[in-house]
Formats: structure tokens, C-alpha cells, sequence
């Protein structure tokens, strides 16, 4: 179902207004995001949620025929978990996780006890061995992990950093996208260091600017073309007097300067226009 679009409340908000509804409305409510949602389905599927006892994560809405048996259902389920038929146990949870039934008769049709969307299958594993005990289908930090030493890497015939240093070799100016663009035929056109010079040179650290997209009000911090973590060319630090901005004026590593956290940005020269542009103030008196 969905909802007519507006702007998301948030939690605290939406807490305070459940707070506010009486049985009535909140019966209501549950009616309506329950209702059906349009999408076509038969009479007798249901959509049931699926959780796993060696699982954190949980599968949503699948779709189970109430005049499937049992054993049917956990033939589908060990697609899903991995758990074999032979070491699955079955319950039947409601919204709130309470056990309603023990699906223990693989005979029995799963309509027999009465499921109901929303409600939840769990999934119990009996086997101690399955892949999915102790959090090994989730848990990556369980899987070894191959290492390579720098002498077993350096000791091979044929690899990247051999490739590499063989092209240098040839021509000192090498890289990945030139080699990529003679692959492919096309003329390589290396970056330009002095890209946006022209727009920088008009713009002095100190300076008030806007910066766009936006017209988000800044002052200058940095400007410049040496820092190799960034695209070749010309960029500008700014410093954002509302939180618009992605950091502290470090960039990977490299601090350009100062400032709080989330005011900090790098822009082209192009998108900064200097000028006369105090801080606005918020009339707080005028905010309905």
C-alpha cells in the first residue's frame, strides 16, 4: 500500500502521534498498511516472513501456498537457509515472535495451522555441522583469508607491479588510462594540471563566496593544483557556514584545512563565485 507522498516524520514525532490515537485509530492504521497492495496473487498464497536460528538476518514477504505440505515447504525453505530437510524443525510466529505451532508433521498441509501474512516461519538447524553454525554464512571474519607475502609476490614471473615497472621502462610518462586508451585505438589525452586556472586565480583564501549547486554561502580555505589525491587541475577548499559539506577540510588524509565537521569541502573553480555574501541570518521570530 502506499502512502500519499510527503515528507518523512520523524521517530520521536511519529512516537508522540501513536501516542496520541486511541484502539480505534490504531486498528485503523494496521487495516490500512495491511490492505492488499494490487499485486495479483491466488487465493490461497500467503506471505510469510523467514528466520533462521543461526541467521541474524531475515527473509521477507515469501510467498508459501496454503495446500502445500510440509515437506514442501522445507524442500522450498533449504534454497533460502541452506538447512537440510532432514535437520529442519519448523514454527509457526506470530507479529511478535510468539511460537503458535510446531510444524512437526511433514504430512500435514500448511494451512492447517491457520498462517497468516505477516506472521513468520522459523527455521530451527539440528545439525551441528551445517555450514551455517556459528555465524559462518554471515560472519566474515571466520573465513581465512589468502595473504600473499611481498616476497612470494615479487618472486613471480608475471604480475602487475613487474608489468609496470616494464612500462616505465619504455615511457616514464605510463599509466593504466594510457595503456587502456592505445588498447581500445583512441588517442590518450593526459590530464590537465592547469585545468580551471584561469577561475582560480580570481579566488584568494579569505574570500566570501557562494558555491553551486545552491548558492550555499562559504568562505575560501585552500586553493590549489599540487594535491595528487585529487583529479589533475584546479580545486578550491571552502568552508561551509551550514553543515553542507562532506569533511573537516582533510581529504584522504591530506589536511588542506581546518574546520568542523561536515562544513568542509573541495569544489571546482568554476562552481565559486566570490563576492560580497555575509552570513545569513535566520529570522527565528518569521519561522511558522
Amino acid at each position: 500500500q502506499h502512502a500519499p507522498s510527503a515528507a518523512m516524520p520523524n521517530a520521536a514525532a511519529m512516537a508522540a502521534g501513536m501516542n496520541m490515537l486511541d484502539h480505534d485509530d490504531i486498528a485503523a492504521l494496521k487495516a490500512y498498511v495491511r490492505a492488499p497492495t494490487g499485486n495479483k496473487r491466488a487465493e490461497g498464497t500467503v506471505l510469510l516472513g523467514v528466520t533462521h536460528s543461526n541467521l541474524q538476518a531475515a527473509l521477507m514477504e515469501i510467498r508459501f501456498d496454503r495446500h502445500m505440505t510440509i515437506a514442501t515447504v522445507k524442500a522450498k525453505l533449504v534454497s533460502h537457509t541452506g538447512t537440510n530437510i532432514s535437520a529442519m524443525r519448523l514454527l509457526l510466529r506470530d507479529e511478535n515472535s510468539n511460537t503458535l505451532a510446531a510444524l512437526d508433521d511433514d504430512s500435514k498441509m500448511l494451512g492447517f495451522y491457520s498462517p497468516q501474512d505477516g506472521m513468520s516461519l522459523h527455521v530451527i538447524d539440528t545439525d551441528p555441522t551445517s555450514l551455517s553454525a556459528g555465524g559462518w554464512l554471515e560472519d566474515t571474519s571466520k573465513v581465512e583469508k589468502y595473504k600473499l607475502s611481498e616476497e612470494a609476490y615479487d618472486a613471480r614471473e608475471k604480475s602487475y607491479r613487474k608489468f609496470k615497472a616494464e612500462k616505465l621502462k619504455e615511457d616514464p610518462e605510463w599509466c593504466i588510462k594510457k595503456e587502456m586508451a592505445m588498447r581500445r585505438g583512441e588517442e590518450y589525452v593526459p590530464p590537465n594540471p592547469e585545468l580551471q586556472k584561469e577561475e582560480a586565480d580570481q579566488i584568494k583564501v579569505g574570500d566570501r563566496c557562494k558555491v553551486e549547486p545552491g548558492d550555499r554561502r562559504a568562505t575560501v580555505r585552500w586553493v590549489g593544483n599540487q594535491l595528487k589525491a585529487l583529479p589533475a587541475g584546479y580545486w578550491v577548499g571552502v568552508e561551509y557556514d551550514e553543515p553542507h559539506g562532506k569533511h573537516n577540510g582533510t581529504v584522504k588524509g591530506n589536511v588542506l584545512f581546518e574546520c568542523a565537521e561536515g562544513h568542509g569541502a573541495i569544489v571546482r573553480p568554476v562552481h565559486v563565485t566570490v563576492g560580497d555574501f555575509p552570513e545569513e541570518e535566520i529570522d527565528w521570530d518569521n519561522l511558522s
